[in-house]
């Protein structure tokens, strides 16, 4: 069941950086982040489980799980992307990536009715986040010219990575909705991840010359 968003207070957190959005020895992840990287190898997870936000613990191949992970599969494929972008372009995959932060904090924190009880507010995915994308959307495909044919991933270097980018995210946007099935999931978060493969497909077309040299999919060319 999907959850309506709310926007974070301040608070802290003393999880561990760099790898995994969420590793469970905090109850709550805010805007103020402190982030103490004083041993990386821990040997909790070497029984198959791992710690949530919340300090509960879940096999490494829970559904939850799998959907925070892969929104950070996803954010490693934007940091290939960013190898190629200069620019606006490059900022704006930026903000994505610490989107991405975001999204995955707020998916490995479960119980979204228990976020009042927290020592500190719980970081959770926002509708101005989601707003932004839609509107970023917008202004890269004012100046492309509507396609007359699907295209296939390709075309300059940052146009194959971003695509896929897009393909990855399509799977994190997968296991969020099924997730979604199962337990409470924050609205935003999915609505986030349904916008951000839109956002990427754009973008891709932008850094092939806006459109200009997309390879177009022939159908049944080679038959």
């Amino acid at each position: 069941m999907v959850k309506q968003d709310h926007a974070p207070e301040v608070g802290h957190t003393g999880h561990r950086g760099g790898v995994d959005p969420c590793d469970g020895r905090s109850g709550a992840i805010g805007v103020l982040t402190m982030v103490v990287l004083n041993k990386i190898y821990t040997r909790t997870g070497d029984g198959g489980d791992t710690a949530l936000g919340d300090g509960t613990r879940r096999a490494k191949h829970n559904l939850r799980v799998s959907a925070y992970g892969t929104s950070d599969e996803t954010n490693a494929t934007v940091g290939l992307a960013r190898l190629h972008s200069t620019g606006e372009l490059d900022e704006a995959l930026a903000r994505i990536q610490n989107d991405l932060f975001d999204l995955g904090a707020d998916l490995c924190r479960p119980d979204m009715a228990k976020d009042a009880e927290a020592e500190y507010p719980p970081l959770r995915m926002t509708s101005a986040q989601v707003d932004r994308l839609e509107a970023e959307i917008d202004a890269m495909n004012a100046d492309l010219t509507p396609l007359r044919s699907f295209i296939l991933p390709g075309g300059s270097a940052l146009a194959a990575h971003l695509h896929l980018c897009r393909t990855v995210s399509r799977r994190a946007e997968r296991l969020t909705t099924e997730l979604a099935t199962e337990e409470d999931v924050n609205t935003a978060a999915v609505k986030y991840l349904n916008r951000l493969s839109d956002w990427f497909f754009v973008a891709g077309r932008v850094a092939n010359g806006n459109g200009a040299d997309d390879v177009l999919w022939v159908p049944g060319a080679n038959r």
